[in-house]
């Protein structure tokens, strides 16, 4: 599949269940996704007003969390999926400044040159194809010593919790989100894409082998998520 139908399928994707998205997230996980986010934004850096890109924002939690966070901090939200975003919009519409929700590609940022603290994604990476122009541009925005915090469904192929878990990603939640939000394809693409994903080693390979540095990682919930660091070369 190219690259622009593989977009426009994604889009296609989370625009027909932004209006379950949230509940979605909190139920299929128990409540642990708002843990997994908290864990998330402890990584990052921020400098003297805290410049973050929130990337592949979706309805614009993690956003939330580091205005929460870091309260001096200017957050831009951006994301491929309009709806996504109004949908995080009208959560923080009371929010008086700090964030710009913005509808752009992750391979094509539109943010000057060393110009952001940190940058993070939450279950978003495994969207963008090919990840490696994503990091480019990634390593391009951030100042030197900047962040990429990355949030992470782990692999699919290791067993966890002796089978069980592997059973409720490729057979309950692709069940329950049809349910719920009348869109089976698009629960079996996450099914699918957390199958596919690497693992963790192989991961932090890839982000050190696009140019990041003092990459380090680490499991949550018993790896079902992974939380990814790496930081672009100071100098």
């Amino acid at each position: 599949m190219n690259q622009a139908r593989h977009s426009k399928m994604v889009a296609g994707y989370f625009s027909s269940i932004a209006g379950w998205y949230d509940f979605l997230n909190h139920f299929l996980s128990f409540g642990q996704d708002i843990y997994w986010r908290k864990r998330l934004v402890r990584h990052i850096r921020t400098g003297s007003r805290g410049f973050v890109l929130d990337l592949a924002a979706g309805t614009m939690d993690v956003t939330i969390e580091i205005l929460r966070s870091y309260p001096d901090s200017q957050v831009l939200a951006m994301d491929f999926t309009l709806p996504m975003l109004n949908k995080g919009r009208n959560k923080i519409r009371s929010a008086k400044s700090g964030f710009l929700p913005v509808q752009a590609d992750g391979r094509i940022l539109p943010a000057p040159d060393t110009s952001l603290d940190s940058v993070t994604i939450a279950f978003g990476i495994r969207n963008i194809v090919p990840r490696s122009e994503a990091y480019r541009e990634i390593l391009r925005v951030l100042k030197p010593g900047g962040r990429l915090c990355v949030l992470e469904f782990g692999t699919g192929k290791n067993r966890i919790w002796g089978g069980l878990y592997n059973f409720y990603l490729t057979r309950v939640l692709p069940f329950i989100g049809r349910m719920i939000s009348r869109d089976k394809a698009a629960y079996t693409y996450l099914a699918d894409t957390i199958k596919d994903f690497p693992d963790s080693f192989d991961l932090a390979l890839e982000m050190k082998n696009a140019g990041f540095s003092r990459v380090f990682y680490y499991p949550l919930s018993s790896g079902i998520v992974y939380i990814h660091v790496g930081e672009k070369v100071a100098g």
